[in-house]
């Protein structure tokens, strides 16, 4: 963890103006009268594949933007299963629900190693109050959460087997390459998918056999997409 200090948050070690994501994170259109507002440090976090960056219900310390990995939002049926909701990538705004009461509504969990900024609640109601350049971003990022989440839930709960796995297929590509797609655990997958694990194996099987992806690694993870229009087509 690195505590960045409010003088160092725009030109110190968090190296704000330099970020390689910056037109993408919460803090993208801010400028160095709005940072002079903040007098809390933002931590620098890392987190190894399957730490939790919170849990469900908490009470919120802040919340994160992901600079780079994947995070999968969890949360409990009531009869105790684990479904995935949402998966977050670079850019994204993790735990950003705690803004309306201080409270996490899911598990974080990465699903690979993940970098984020772990930003005080106080600071961005402070800025949100003060700065329209960050309240124009807030409503963006909770504006796409919302759709996003939307989207989630009509292409990974309705349709076919075959059906869902192609959407996660198609939705994980890379935002840089669509060529490529970078899936995870069968588990995982079937949590977020609520397909059996041996489901979603026989699914991911049936497209490598028909030629619609390729496996590249040998855990399963890695793809290349070479039929796209099979997989977006109805009934795929």
């Amino acid at each position: 963890m690195i505590p960045i200090k409010t003088e160092s948050a725009w030109r110190g070690t968090s190296n704000c103006r330099q970020c390689g994501i910056r037109d993408m994170v919460l803090f993208a259109d801010l400028n160095e009268h709005d940072f002079a507002r903040i007098h809390a440090p933002i931590d620098d976090l890392e987190y190894a594949q399957g730490d939790a960056l919170y849990a469900e219900a908490s009470p919120a310390q802040g919340i994160y933007t992901l600079r780079s990995g994947m995070v999968k939002l969890v949360r409990s049926t009531l009869d105790g299963r684990p479904r995935i909701v949402r998966v977050l990538r670079a850019g994204d705004v993790v735990g950003l629900e705690a803004l309306a009461d201080g409270r996490y509504d899911c598990d974080a969990i990465a699903l690979t190693p993940v970098a984020v900024c772990r930003i005080p609640l106080n600071v961005i109601h402070k800025l949100a109050g003060n700065s329209p350049r960050l309240h124009t971003q807030l409503m963006h990022k909770w504006q796409r959460a919302l759709k996003d989440a939307d989207d989630w839930l009509a292409d990974m709960n309705f349709g076919t087997a075959r059906q869902r796995v192609a959407n996660l297929v198609l939705k994980m590509r890379s935002p840089s390459n669509h060529d490529m797609s970078f899936l995870f655990s069968r588990e995982d997958m079937g949590a977020m998918l609520d397909l059996k694990l041996e489901t979603v194996s026989r699914e991911i099987s049936r497209l490598v056999r028909e030629g619609v992806i390729e496996q590249l690694d040998k855990q399963g993870r890695i793809y290349r997409v070479s039929q796209p229009a099979a997989l977006s087509a109805p009934g795929a």
